[in-house]
């Protein structure tokens, strides 16, 4: 997957095989499964209650990538508290 298409995720509506196709890499902690979830939902209802509201598309794609950012810092800090934990 590339980076310029992850914000355009977001558009897609969040479904469970998603889910289960992220639960199979196996070297991403529970966690971090946990808040990618989270994550594609969260950004699917804010992408289409924006696009309701009658932003344009690249408005809204811009908006759920700023808001990406933060979950891509808490996947981050979750993986660094994981690995000071286990030393």
């Amino acid at each position: 997957m590339t980076a310029e298409r992850l914000p355009w995720i977001s558009a897609d509506p969040a479904s469970m095989h998603l889910y289960e196709l992220a639960q199979k890499v196996a070297a991403a902690p529970p966690k971090v499964r946990e808040i990618a979830w989270k994550a594609q939902s969260h950004l699917n209802r804010r992408y289409r209650a924006l696009i309701k509201r009658g932003k344009r598309k690249n408005v809204a794609i811009t908006a759920v990538a700023r808001e990406l950012a933060g979950f891509v810092w808490a996947v981050a800090r979750e993986v660094a508290s994981a690995e000071r934990a286990a030393k």
